[in-house]
């Protein structure tokens, strides 16, 4: 095999398996080449991953050792993501009633959620996460981009369990949106005790759902090592959850006036991006 053809084989197998450690030995057999040829293949795909900030090639040494992929998005190519997408959601034909914002375009959109799939691992790519949690419906998409990314499952908490799902745990909580107590449950088989949960949704006013989530974590004996929201309403201060992020910070919605003013949220100023250098 041609090197130009290992390299594209190589490239596809490593980012159809991101965060997996995998053996030089393995590709040595797989592409019946000398180990210091493979080695070769791997330094041109770390150095063209980390000039166009597409992720990078982690080595590990010992005999248990290989290389993993890691996907990760540049801090400028955030930024300009980051910048359109709120100038994208100020337009005035997504304002809905009650305070919400239409996004089912974008959360539907392949070039989008690989977009913000990809963004929101890059900050939780060394956070040690089990699974990402989310709730129906319209976060489904989101948790599944994300998983994607980070090579974990991800669960879905229901308003109404399923037959075919088992026995569930519920919680009940404070659902900001019709301003009553709501419940939500999560399967037993869904969630191991002990796992480190990753929340997000798509959109976000008080907070209500995402505490939600909290609680259904605790109750599986587990840990919330991250929140992370597409939107949040910032325009409504009586928020019921701390120590979240957001991708975009809507600052005002004013239905009569059709005005709504979007700019990117406070998850760059969060994320560490030298790390990845």
């Amino acid at each position: 095999m041609k090197r130009s053809e290992r390299l594209v084989d190589m490239t596809k197998y490593l980012m159809e398996r991101p965060h997996t450690l995998i053996s030089l030995p393995f590709f040595v057999k797989r592409y019946g080449a000398a180990k210091s040829s493979i080695s070769e293949d791997l330094a041109i795909l770390k150095h063209t991953l980390a000039a166009n900030q597409d992720g990078i090639l982690e080595t590990v040494a010992g005999a248990a050792g290989g290389v993993r992929y890691v996907p990760y998005l540049g801090k400028n190519h955030v930024k300009r993501y980051l910048t359109d997408l709120s100038s994208r959601i100020e337009d005035s034909q997504r304002i809905l009633a009650g305070g919400f914002v239409y996004l089912s375009d974008i959360l539907d959109d392949p070039q989008d959620l690989r977009q913000i799939g990809k963004l929101i691992a890059t900050r939780y790519a060394y956070s040690k996460i089990d699974v990402v949690m989310t709730v129906e419906t319209k976060g489904i998409s989101l948790a599944q981009a994300v998983a994607r990314y980070l090579n974990v499952p991800f669960v879905i908490a229901r308003k109404q369990s399923k037959v075919t799902e088992g026995a569930t745990v519920s919680v009940n909580y404070i659902s900001s949106s019709i301003d009553r107590v709501s419940k939500m449950e999560l399967p037993t088989r869904a969630l191991k005790n002990n796992s480190n949960v990753l929340i997000v949704d798509d959109f976000m006013k008080a907070g209500g759902t995402l505490t939600g989530m909290e609680e259904l974590t605790k109750e599986f004996n587990s840990n919330v090592a991250g929140t992370c929201v597409l939107c949040e309403a910032d325009f409504d201060k009586n928020k019921l959850i701390e120590g979240y992020l957001s991708l975009v910070k809507i600052s005002r919605i004013d239905t009569t006036k059709r005005i709504i003013l979007a700019e990117p949220g406070n998850f760059v100023a969060h994320t560490d991006f030298s790390r990845f250098q």
